[in-house]
């Protein structure tokens, strides 16, 4: 955001000539959410230009962020069955989607997903970036069961009957991660003529959602989901919930299929 929407505008003032003007005028023409992202992307540069002693204040604070309303999409019972067979082609976009439906995953975090890191049905996520790995959005280290439905998508990536020991799951061309998965989710929703349009993370919000609608404890959710709270609570339980995620993951994964294919009772009757 920095290479295409400030250093065009901004790469041959001094920085310490930079006016909260010229901030202005860059974000006043691009969209309200992405001016934010650039916004926010600009004050870090000169938070850091600042603690150098290079500039002596950051033209980015006191410009009002644009309003932004908190996104509540998930698919309704009546779209699983649609959705999950407008997903069941085998192009490497499509299976990446189906499961990050079924994990409740990051997207991103997903079209990274490597072989190396699946250890026993368990899919183990370093917190940390490296040069083939994306890391975790709050840096921490954080381990998911894969359930059985997800586990199938992901055998249907392997080449012959040998499982990959290193290697992205959803590689692109050129052994690069899949990285066109909003497209593809706004061709299927084309395809179906869904006018409020899903993307990748309405996925993940929707599996959640039924963490919760299943009966299993919001905290629990945020285990699965990886979210950080920062609570003294968080600090000091080192219980890793293995049992209770791979059960809830499992549940909520079953429920998903019962829906797709016509039982949307299933899985909660198991209970």
């Amino acid at each position: 955001m920095v290479e295409k929407y400030v250093l065009p505008r901004l790469g041959k003032i001094p920085v310490k000539d930079v006016t909260r003007a010229d901030v202005r005028t860059i974000i006043g023409g691009i969209k309200p959410i992405l001016a934010n992202q650039v916004l926010a992307a600009a004050s870090a540069v000169f938070t850091w230009a600042s603690k150098q002693d290079l500039v002596t204040a950051n033209p980015c604070k006191g410009i009002d962020r644009n309003p932004t309303r908190s996104r509540e999409r998930t698919l309704s019972n009546s779209e699983v069955p649609l959705f999950w067979s407008a997903l069941s082609g085998s192009s490497v976009a499509h299976c990446a989607l189906k499961v990050v439906w079924l994990t409740g995953q990051r997207p991103g975090e997903v079209s990274s997903m490597r072989y190396e890191h699946i250890r026993d049905g368990w899919w183990e996520m370093p917190g940390q970036k490296t040069q083939v790995w994306v890391g975790t959005k709050n840096k921490r280290d954080h381990r998911v069961w894969l359930p059985k439905a997800a586990r199938a998508v992901i055998d249907g990536q392997r080449q012959g009957n040998v499982t990959p020991i290193r290697g992205y799951v959803f590689a692109d061309a050129g052994d690069r991660p899949v990285d066109h998965l909003d497209a593809v989710m706004r061709a299927v929703c084309n395809e179906l003529r869904v006018t409020d349009r899903v993307r990748p993370h309405d996925l993940r919000r929707s599996f959640l959602t039924t963490v919760t609608g299943l009966k299993f404890t919001r905290h629990l959710m945020d285990v699965v989901a990886n979210h950080r709270t920062d609570t003294v609570t968080d600090t000091y339980d080192r219980h890793s919930y293995s049992d209770e995620v791979k059960q809830a993951m499992e549940a909520v994964a079953d429920h998903i299929v019962a829906l797709a294919l016509g039982d949307g009772t299933a899985a909660i009757a198991s209970r």
